[in-house]
């Protein structure tokens, strides 16, 4: 890690009331008693100022805070810039701090001085990633739990249990057995298993940590005109989707985010199912059935003209779960209405009673699934290999060596998920997950 004093903005882009800038870097309590034209300053103390460039002029009115290391986010000395949100005044500020010898920090900078100063570890990293993508309250409950440390304590858990294991497994090895625990290796071999069996349900509930910190996807799917673009826009509250009575109109894939009870959930219109010479129209079909297939939920749309004609079911893909809709009910009684919930978009008629199923549904499908870790991409794989080395441990018999190497090399793997044992190409994967302020 570089000596480098850094910048970045902390807040959001674009214009706002207040910009918060953040500085890191080492002794720079000097360069703060600059800004506020004292010799002796306090830490924790906001200072109101009139920031002034190396010429005088004015830059802006400002509060400025100094966190001293090592009790700020990175554990180096820390400066807080708090001025007016203008794109104007942010890059003079910016221009100022660079004449000083700073530079804009890179992506995930002010972390990976956090982890090097071990203010943190990378699950507390993949913690505060997923709470910056936090759109609703259950993902940010989910997310701060992970970053203040829930996640850490798990597999500092594990891995402390692992060390402890192997270092067991090699006593067997080297001394008597009226030296060591009685059943040492039936206790040892108990561990494992019950290691292996948490590690499994953690990975068994990456699909919900996937939905839960990117979104639960659901699709409307059926033939052409059954009018699940009305049903997509009356679900949004807005005219997203093309209506039309012609049938093809949607060619493609419509997509929009909406919150149901606390989950993200990303909401797709499809092109109908139907057969066609219109090869754009077929290439839309075609990303139907993709939608259908990486679908956490399926809701297959009907109208009372079509539902002994034609079932959805030719086209699934894969275990979704499904609900049946069956649209436009106020312009037919001729159908069997026990079938699917009845609906009319244009209406609204029956529409409140399918959107408390679908969130029944979710609630089903996600309440109480959730695993106790933030399982992203990253940790999954170090996951899977803690655990393929687990499963080959019991599978060595009284090779108690062996037996102990493969726990070393789950213990191995946990530890590159904390970064106690760290690569180049993990801390930049991991860092590179956040914002030029974090």
């Amino acid at each position: 890690m570089n000596n480098d004093t850094i910048f970045a903005l902390s807040s959001g882009q674009g214009k706002s009331g207040v910009a918060v800038i953040r500085i890191s870097g080492e002794n720079i309590r000097d360069v703060f008693a600059k800004f506020v034209n004292k010799s002796d300053v306090k830490s924790r103390y906001a200072y109101f100022i009139n920031l002034c460039d190396s010429t005088g002029d004015l830059i802006d009115q400002c509060l400025t805070v100094f966190f001293p290391a090592p009790h700020s986010f990175t554990g180096e000395d820390v400066i807080e810039i708090h001025s007016h949100g203008a794109p104007a005044v942010i890059n003079k500020i910016f221009e100022y701090l660079s004449s000083l010898g700073m530079r804009v920090a890179t992506r995930g900078e002010f972390s990976k001085r956090a982890f090097y100063n071990n203010k943190m570890d990378l699950a507390d990293v993949d913690g505060l990633a997923a709470l910056l993508d936090a759109q609703t309250d259950r993902q940010r409950k989910y997310a701060l739990r992970s970053m203040l440390g829930g996640d850490s304590d798990i597999y500092n858990s594990w891995r402390s249990q692992m060390l402890e294991i192997s270092a067991y497994a090699a006593a067997i090895l080297d001394y008597s057995p009226d030296d060591l625990p009685v059943n040492i290796s039936k206790t040892v071999e108990k561990r494992v298993r019950d290691l292996h069996k948490e590690i499994c349900n953690a990975l068994d509930s990456y699909k919900v940590a996937r939905a839960i910190r990117g979104g639960i996807n659901v699709a409307l799917v059926g033939e052409t005109n059954v009018g699940k673009s009305s049903i997509f826009n009356y679900m949004v509250g807005a005219n997203r989707a093309i209506v039309s009575d012609i049938a093809g109109t949607t060619r493609d894939v419509v997509s929009a985010t909406i919150d149901i009870d606390g989950f993200m959930v990303n909401l797709n219109d499809t092109a109908g199912l139907r057969e066609t010479d219109d090869v754009i129209e077929a290439i839309g079909i075609e990303r139907t059935k993709s939608e259908i297939k990486n679908s956490d939920i399926v809701i297959r749309v009907y109208t009372p003209e079509n539902i002994p004609l034609y079932r959805i079911d030719d086209v699934r893909i894969g275990p979704n779960p499904f609900i049946d809709v069956v649209n436009k009910a106020d312009i037919s009684d001729c159908y069997d209405k026990n079938f699917g919930i009845n609906v009319s978009a244009k209406t609204g008629d029956g529409m409140q009673k399918f959107m408390d199923v679908l969130s029944a549904k979710i609630h089903e499908m996600f309440d109480g699934a959730e695993s106790n870790l933030v399982v992203n991409a990253r940790t999954k794989s170090l996951l899977e290999q803690a655990e393929k080395e687990l499963d080959a441990a019991l599978n060595v018999g009284d090779n108690y060596d062996i037996f102990a190497e493969h726990v070393r090399g789950a213990a191995d793997a946990i530890g590159k998920i904390l970064g106690v044992i760290t690569a180049t190409e993990v801390l930049d994967t991991t860092f590179g997950q956040l914002c030029l302020g974090k």
